[in-house]
């Protein structure tokens, strides 16, 4: 198939013909290219992320340009950052400083960014002199199983606490909550108090606490989050303290520890196969995601994949928030999952709420319902393809997938056929180690890991 006159192969999915993968139109499009670009994105604390990449001649410029724009996005909302350095791409440089300035196509992203680091963000084009050196700085997290522990975890549509000794699990439960509709944030608040109060019923005591979160986190405190999207920025702060405040006020002064909630995914795929270089990706309200290294540390990346692209096709699915087509968040979450009931024939009350939704397919996926295997099916090839793109990104010998929507027989469709496109069109990550873990570890395994988060004084 031809895409902006490059030529790529692969198989149109069951459920979603018009999709085109950006994972295998890279492949096709970097297999001429030979012009040398560099894209740097800095963040907090002096550090930058340096990604390296071509582009092919002059006589390919659309194709140049919606590459470019799209390899600068997926790194950008990758690593994250307040400062994008361009070099080696004159002809398309204009274009994204363009599209990443006020009333730009990716203005969304600039802003999201200047709220996250509380900097200005610019875009800034240079020559290999004033080009920045790279520079990371991982950081070992996680892993602490000793005293009395609660984990919790506040997902978009429902909610997870666990209630940990000394490693074991004595209490798990999940909840189903609305965080997204709320412009109060006590609802939020009482949740979380809510959550806290039923684990730390089953411990003789709390000697820390730790939250996984949608968001991202800075010094474990919310910045943007889509749990609080609709709270008005007068009451902001109040977000930026929720979990401090909720767990003083059920368990005093006890170390805590947040994470974005993709970072937890990846500890507890770290931590069950005690090993690293693990992509964990949580498939709920929206898609999640996060790395560990091979060293076992997180790298201080945003991993806001739900917001890098995946499909190249101009009217893909969008994003509600961002505005933009073909992100991540419309092909790995429960909303991919109703988009493409639809599409198959699945008729469903309006009434419902997207979690009832899912979960309506899933009773069908349960009774074998082709219509249903076919759209986890269609998800498997959205994940193959995407793993394909991932790869150019992250050094990832491991996958772990967590998240409502792969829970029962729809995720064992979901992993067969990802692993046979990723056979047949991705030979290079044939030793890929793709996994679901067992179902109680499929649904609150981010909650126990949450837990292991904080340090205890005498550990």
């Amino acid at each position: 198939m031809s895409y902006l006159g490059i030529q790529t192969e692969y198989q149109p999915l069951a459920a979603d013909q018009a999709f085109v993968p950006f994972g295998a139109w890279m492949d096709a499009y970097l297999a001429q290219a030979t012009r040398p670009v560099r894209v740097a994105i800095e963040r907090g604390n002096g550090c930058v992320s340096v990604f390296r990449t071509q582009l092919r001649g002059a006589e390919f410029a659309a194709a140049n340009e919606r590459f470019l724009e799209r390899f600068v996005k997926f790194a950008l909302w990758s690593a994250g950052g307040w400062r994008m350095y361009l070099c080696g791409c004159d002809a398309e440089a204009e274009t994204i400083c363009r599209a990443y300035a006020p009333g730009g196509a990716r203005q969304f992203d600039a802003a999201f960014m200047e709220r996250v680091y509380q900097r200005p963000f610019s875009v800034i084009y240079c020559d290999e002199q004033n080009f920045p050196t790279a520079h990371e700085a991982p950081v070992a997290v996680g892993g602490h199983l000793s005293g009395c522990r609660i984990g919790f975890d506040a997902g978009g549509s429902d909610r997870k606490v666990s209630a940990v000794v000394d490693g074991e699990t004595v209490f798990a439960r999940e909840v189903v909550w609305h965080p997204k509709l709320s412009e109060n944030p006590q609802y939020q608040y009482d949740g979380i108090v809510s959550a806290l109060r039923e684990a730390a019923a089953h411990l003789p005591r709390v000697d820390a606490v730790g939250v996984s979160s949608a968001g991202v986190i800075i010094d474990h405190r919310p910045m943007v989050s889509s749990l609080f999207r609709r709270v008005p920025k007068e009451r902001i702060a109040e977000v930026h303290s929720i979990y401090q405040r909720a767990a003083r006020e059920v368990c005093g002064d006890v170390p805590l520890a947040v994470a974005n909630d993709g970072d937890v995914t990846a500890l507890a795929g770290s931590m069950s196969l005690q090993c690293g270089a693990v992509l964990g990706i949580a498939m709920g309200t929206s898609q999640a995601a996060g790395y560990v290294t091979a060293d076992g540390c997180l790298t201080g990346w945003l991993n806001e994949l739900a917001f890098a692209p995946v499909d190249l096709q101009l009217n893909a699915s969008m994003d509600e928030w961002s505005g933009d087509r073909g992100v991540g968040g419309q092909y790995f979450s429960q909303e991919a999952v109703i988009r493409l009931a639809s599409a198959v024939g699945i008729s469903m009350p309006e009434e419902l709420t997207p979690a009832e939704k899912l979960t309506a397919v899933q009773r069908l996926a349960e009774q074998n319902d082709p219509r249903a295997e076919k759209i986890f099916r269609t998800m498997g090839g959205y994940l193959a393809h995407a793993l394909g793109l991932y790869r150019h990104f992250y050094q990832m010998e491991h996958i772990l997938l967590l998240g409502r929507v792969v829970s029962g027989q729809g995720g064992l469709w979901l992993l067969e056929e990802c692993r046979a496109i990723l056979a047949q069109q991705y030979p290079m990550l044939s030793a890929l180690d793709l996994r679901l873990p067992d179902e109680k570890t499929r649904r609150v395994g981010q909650a126990v890991a949450a837990a292991s988060l904080p340090v205890i004084a005498a550990e």
